[in-house]
């Protein structure tokens, strides 16, 4: 989940969810202290259909990231998923992180994104029943697909569920 860091004066993705979680979200935000890019902080779920809300803040690359920025968007998926297993949640969803107004190309965040999760699942096989991508744009939802097979090749062996959500 994208967090401005710093706070939750929310726009983009994050902004529909604090909207859509109701005030109670806004006013738990305010008393995590802020949110350093990479980092991941939890809170509750609310008004909306998850439990809970795991923040995260993207680097802001402006389209040309450097790889400290990478590293931060590796971070920023590799601690959401931590927060996730210490809070024993089996399924955990992602919006496409920092590729909106952040600016990160979709492209090399896919690649961030599927990559860290991968390595995640290997070194963690048995936390999660299932994690979803949410893509919030069309462009990026044919990206994933796309990308999907590299990241997590067909194997009837394989128990890990993760999936790319399909846009409504």
């Amino acid at each position: 989940m994208p967090c401005p860091e710093g706070g939750s004066d929310a726009a983009g993705v994050d902004g529909c969810i604090h909207e859509a979680a109701g005030p109670l979200l806004k006013l738990e935000c305010s008393t995590l202290r802020g949110c350093e890019t990479g980092e991941a902080k939890i809170t509750c779920g609310y008004l909306l259909p998850a439990k809970c809300v795991i923040h995260a803040v993207g680097p802001v690359a402006r389209g040309k990231p450097e790889p400290s920025d990478e590293e931060e968007l590796k971070n920023c998926y590799k601690n959401s998923l931590i927060l996730a297993v210490e809070n024993k949640l089996r399924s955990v969803a992602f919006p496409c992180i920092a590729t909106g107004i952040y600016g990160y190309p979709s492209e090399d965040a896919a690649d961030v994104a599927l990559g860290t999760i991968r390595m995640f699942l290997e070194e963690n096989t048995d936390k999660f029943d299932r994690i979803v991508i949410c893509p919030f744009m069309k462009k990026d939802e044919d990206l994933y697909l796309q990308r999907f097979p590299q990241y997590f090749p067909l194997d009837t062996d394989d128990d890990s569920d993760v999936y790319v959500s399909e846009l409504l």
